[in-house]
């Protein structure tokens, strides 16, 4: 699970229609579906979910305490670097391209996310799995919990 997902289903009811959505939906997805999966985080997901206000930060890390974490491995580092480099995800967006390089070089199945820049983005969806499968790996689905049903 990548850093988006917590942070819609701890916000503050949003001040327009998409967060809104976005929030019930993640919110209605973790108390009816969530218990389908088995869900991780990393040490990014952690550090992302710290900074900004304090007591949002908070609600973010009481969720994220019990999840277990994927750690970087060597796989991981070089998946994220082929990902920029073959400008599946921009320079800029390095945290993203390791967001996707865990989840892939751990084998999950999904990656929930709600980052449209980088990370779910129709645009990039067949260059970030060529690069994948490029470095010898199966990329997850990627997805957002609305797309994510029941298994």
């Amino acid at each position: 699970m990548e850093t988006s997902v917590v942070s819609y289903l701890t916000a503050r009811p949003g001040s327009d229609m998409a967060t809104t959505v976005r929030q019930q939906t993640t919110q209605e997805w973790w108390t009816k579906r969530r218990k389908s999966f088995d869900i991780f985080i990393s040490r990014l997901v952690w550090d992302e979910a710290e900074d900004g206000d304090a007591e949002a930060a908070k609600r973010r890390l009481k969720v994220l305490k019990p999840l277990p974490w994927l750690q970087v491995k060597r796989e991981t580092a070089e998946l994220t670097r082929a990902l920029v480099r073959h400008r599946a995800v921009p320079e800029s967006a390095k945290d993203d391209a390791l967001h996707i390089a865990l989840a892939t070089t751990h084998g999950m199945h999904f990656l929930l996310t709600w980052n449209f820049t980088h990370i779910n983005n129709a645009a990039t969806e067949e260059r970030i799995k060529a690069v994948c499968e490029g470095q010898g790996f199966h990329c997850p689905v990627i997805c957002t919990p609305d797309e994510l049903g029941e298994v």
